[in-house]
């Protein structure tokens, strides 16, 4: 029965009651027909266990709609937070990255600096050798070349004293020469 038909037949009651007659003495009082408004009530009856099947069905129909849609919205709030947290642990990640990779460029900039530091050192000291040997060196040249200078002109003093010596000589016995 649908809920028009028992609607209908509420109505037909309350035409019933309204159009009855009054008792004698009462306002408040009618008189209906008896078989009447019991058939009405039967129907009305009948009627009502079906309306209210359907009207337990539609709001067992809503609830459902309305847990499934609860359970929904729980899972696409589970799956959002997922999703936010692996931003969050991929943004925590990237951060790391971030700060890992610059202590690893400021290790390495030490470690170059440092290396610069070093290569520069053995270098000057590399040059500061070759300086000093190089020295060494050139004061053992001069040291020689004065040693050379003296030497030759003592070699010329001496080449020079022995021509006098001889000439001298030559001089005072000129016929020893021949």
């Amino acid at each position: 029965m649908a809920n028009r038909d028992v609607e209908h037949l509420i109505d037909m009651l309350y035409d019933l009651v309204n159009d009855a007659k009054n008792a004698p003495l009462s306002s408040e009082k009618c008189i209906i027909d008896r078989d009447a408004a019991l058939d009405l009530l039967d129907e009305i009856r009948a009627g009502l266990p079906a309306e209210l099947k359907r009207a337990q069905d539609l709001i067992q129909a809503k609830e459902d709609y309305v847990n499934s849609a609860k359970r929904e919205v729980g899972r696409m709030m589970q799956k959002a937070e997922i999703d936010a947290k692996s931003k969050v642990s991929d943004s925590e990640v990237l951060m790391a990255a971030r700060e890992r990779g610059h202590e690893i460029i400021a290790r390495a900039e030490d470690r170059s600096n440092e290396m610069y530091r070093v290569v520069n050192e053995y270098t000057e000291d590399a040059l500061r050798r070759t300086e000093e040997a190089i020295q060494a060196a050139l004061d053992e040249v001069k040291e020689s070349r004065v040693k050379f200078r003296a030497a030759s002109a003592a070699r010329r003093q001496k080449d020079r004293e022995e021509l006098s010596k001889s000439a001298k000589n030559n001089a005072k016995n000129p016929d020893e020469n021949l």
